[in-house]
């Protein structure tokens, strides 16, 4: 006989102050603009590092910028990447964040966006901006999945029952046994990626190369990832049977690896 896990189903409201609801996701969301504060410092003391000038107030700047840049780029990014056709027939309600809908390759470019607008301001090379913050992205990005799992959304897709791991999401509307891909992500783009990144971070490198590493790192994870998480019900499989996400991360990989063969001086 088989047991499988079946996901607690905790509730979604951490906190109830009054009428203020606290969400689980909201606290993922601090907690990630938390941990980057305190890698940031940490970064900025590296030897690498330390030369630039990246003193605490500068820090407090740059994560006030990417901030913005995170919750408009990855709102906009879901309304344009997910959905353009309700939200050209419903655009008032790209301002109701509390619906849900948030992405990632959205967040991402509005980052970009943030810290290129920052470094003109500054008088940087926003690569070297780029390269700064790059290592103290992905444990964020693992903060966000476990909100993502804590909520009981974005579960995997079926799964054998004789999988150990293999959990049942009520969520769903089905009791079919599926991965928790949002523990795959968590384990991928998070902690694997922080790892890779922060090893390779802190000795020199050329302007760029940091950053084309995560691109290409954060873009392969993904691709793998996606292909144990459930695709979006509205939209399914694309062409090639590829998901939304994995093809999000095509431009991504290229771009990255594209910016790290520049770094190199490689033709």
């Amino acid at each position: 006989m088989v047991t499988m896990l079946i996901h607690p189903q905790w509730n979604p409201i951490a906190l109830q102050l009054g009428p203020l609801a606290v969400h689980w996701y909201g606290i993922s969301y601090l907690a990630a603009f938390g941990l980057f504060f305190f890698l940031a410092l940490r970064r900025s003391r590296q030897p690498a590092m330390a030369p630039q000038g990246w003193s605490r107030e500068i820090i407090e700047d740059l994560l006030f910028y990417g901030v913005l840049g995170v919750i408009l780029g990855g709102r906009l990014g879901y309304c344009l990447f997910y959905k353009p056709g309700y939200y050209a027939l419903h655009p008032l309600e790209v301002l109701a964040v509390w619906q849900g809908g948030m992405s990632f390759h959205g967040g991402m470019l509005g980052v970009i966006a943030a810290m290129a607008f920052w470094a003109w301001r500054r008088q940087r090379h926003w690569l070297q901006v780029t390269d700064f913050i790059a290592p103290c992205v992905p444990i964020g990005l693992a903060a966000g999945r476990g909100g993502n799992f804590i909520n009981g959304e974005l579960w995997g897709r079926a799964a054998e029952a004789s999988l150990p791991w293999a959990m049942v999401f009520p969520q769903s509307g089905t009791l079919l046994p599926r991965h928790p891909s949002q523990v795959y992500q968590f384990l991928l783009e998070g902690l694997l990626l922080f790892a890779l990144l922060w090893w390779y971070a802190k000795k020199p490198r050329a302007t760029g190369a940091v950053s084309g590493l995560f691109l290409v790192g954060y873009g392969l994870l993904r691709f793998v990832a996606e292909y144990f998480r459930e695709p979006d019900a509205f939209l399914g499989l694309l062409a090639l049977g590829m998901s939304m996400g994995q093809w999000l991360c095509v431009p991504m990989v290229l771009a990255g690896a594209g910016l790290w063969r520049r770094s190199r001086g490689v033709s």
